[in-house]
């Protein structure tokens, strides 16, 4: 009964949290803020990213960062922080919200996979292969003329960018982890570093940013998708195994899918559907096999 309520307080929460995170690209189109996507993504993680440093970071786990080995990859943490929100809001903004989180998120196995074999000598394996292969096909389809009246090149490659950096992010908070340093301080500080990273750009495209549209759609992603979104993950991936909370993330990029087909009438074409199912296939296929070993190994003990 312990254990079923210990799933459960688990597998709440990291949906909740994935869902959330759906919303991103969605919320995004469906606000019409006319806002820049850079400058958006600046203030959602200056205040996200504050709120978060507030609620969750204390002294101790702070001062865990700046010990010899962890700090260059919480530096790289902000950094590829960064390059996420500056480049995925613009590609949501180029080519739909589920083109783009479906690309950037079907990127994200095959980078971290690949950092992890050059960082830390891990096996790539069978699932690792064939999800990158489906990876790779689908963002392929996708850049076919004529695939989608949304899709364009640039927004194509800014998510597949956008996966790419949030895959060397997965690594870098390994290896932060295996450095000894807070995990509960170490995403709000990359959050905020990167918003004051990315702040200049406010000045550069400010226009739009002081709306009623604009306020509504970054309070929605700073607080809802950034700093509640991060918290329920947290709290819920500690109750469940990694290979359980791989799966339950794929509702991401499912619900920005469905938000954008349903609600924003995203139409794909023939080879653009077929290049996001083959990118959400991936997931699947990265995912389940190793939720199915857990589970074997489990029921092994």
């Amino acid at each position: 009964m312990a254990a079923g309520g210990a799933v459960r307080g688990g597998v709440v929460p990291v949906l909740a949290a994935a869902c959330l995170w759906g919303t991103v690209g969605p919320a995004q189109l469906s606000a019409e803020a006319g806002v820049d996507p850079v400058a958006l993504g600046a203030c959602r993680m200056l205040l996200g990213g504050a709120v978060l440093c507030a609620v969750a970071v204390r002294p101790a786990g702070l001062r865990t960062l700046w010990r010899r080995g962890a700090r260059a990859w919480v530096l790289l943490s902000v950094a590829v922080t960064a390059v996420f929100q500056a480049a995925f809001l613009p590609a949501v903004d180029r080519t739909g919200a589920a083109v783009a989180t479906a690309v950037a998120f079907g990127s994200v196995p095959a980078v971290a996979g690949l950092c992890a074999r050059l960082v830390q000598g891990d096996r790539l394996g069978g699932p690792w292969w064939a999800g990158t292969g489906f990876a790779v096909a689908g963002i392929g389809l996708l850049l076919l003329p004529g695939s989608s009246g949304r899709t364009d090149l640039v927004g194509v490659l800014l998510a597949a960018v956008a996966g790419a950096s949030f895959g060397v992010y997965v690594v870098a908070g390994k290896r932060l982890a295996a450095a000894g340093a807070d995990a509960g301080a170490a995403a709000p500080v990359s959050v905020l570093g990167a918003g004051l990273l990315v702040a200049p750009w406010i000045a550069v495209a400010p226009a739009g940013l002081g709306s009623v549209r604009a306020l509504v759609l970054i309070g929605w992603l700073a607080l809802a998708t950034t700093a509640v979104g991060y918290l329920l993950f947290t709290r819920g991936a500690q109750r469940i195994s990694a290979a359980t909370t791989g799966t339950l993330s794929l509702a991401e990029p499912l619900v920005a899918a469905l938000l954008g087909v349903l609600l924003l009438g995203e139409r794909l074409g023939g080879w653009a559907a077929l290049g996001t199912a083959l990118l959400l296939g991936g997931l699947v296929v990265v995912s389940v096999p190793v939720r199915s070993r857990a589970r074997v190994a489990a029921g092994a003990a």
